[in-house]
Formats: structure tokens, C-alpha cells, sequence
């Protein structure tokens, strides 16, 4: 079965950046585009960057210029560096398939961005 496990997240202020890893386990990496979603407390889980195989990537026009997304098929690993984060950025980030198949939702990362 794969599984999803994400990491990184934290407390960071207004300004601030972290960096999110996504570990994927089997070969969906070299199979599947990847993207980061978020869900914020009482709202809907969103896109926020996909990738593709070829490392094509898309953004959300709310992270655009601050998140970029990459990955490392050796590692398995999708990455979400986050820069000039912003208290609107808190949620908790997940990593899947983009389009999203029958793949289990990992436990995600909490990302907090508050002074």
C-alpha cells in the first residue's frame, strides 16, 4: 500500500519560511504529477502547486512567487519551499497525486504562521 508522510511544518512568524518534504512510498513518484493541498480550519482542503513528472510545475495565484514546488525521484520526495509565508498560509499541508487517485491522504504537516 503506498503511503504519504509529510514534515516540516511548524510555528513560524508573518515573513518567515519552511520547508515541506513529502515522503512517498513505492513508485508513484515516477509515475504520477504531485501536488501540495492545504486545509485550513472550517474550510475545504485546496491546491496549492502541482508538479509534474517532468517537473512542470502550477501555482495557486495565493502562493504565487512565495511556494515553490519540487521533487526528487531518487528520493521519492516531493518538497514545498515556502517563503514570505503569511498568517492566511496556516492550515494543515498535505501531499497527493495531481489529478488525485485512489491514494490514501497521509496525516499532513501543521503549518502556523502567527505572531
Amino acid at each position: 500500500q503506498v503511503q504519504l508522510v509529510e514534515s516540516g511544518g511548524g510555528l513560524v512568524q508573518p515573513g518567515g519560511s519552511l520547508r515541506l518534504s513529502c515522503a512517498a512510498s513505492g513508485s508513484i513518484l515516477s509515475i504520477y504529477a504531485m501536488g501540495w493541498y492545504r486545509q485550513a480550519p472550517g474550510k475545504q482542503r485546496e491546491l496549492v502547486a502541482t508538479i509534474t513528472s517532468g517537473g512542470g510545475t502550477n501555482y495557486a495565484d495565493s502562493v504565487k512567487g512565495r511556494f515553490t514546488i519540487a521533487r526528487d525521484n531518487a528520493k521519492s520526495t516531493v518538497y514545498l519551499q515556502m517563503n514570505s509565508l503569511k498568517p492566511e498560509d496556516t492550515a494543515v499541508y498535505y501531499c497527493n497525486t495531481y489529478p488525485r487517485v485512489a491514494i490514501t491522504w497521509g496525516q499532513g504537516t501543521q503549518v502556523t504562521v502567527s505572531s
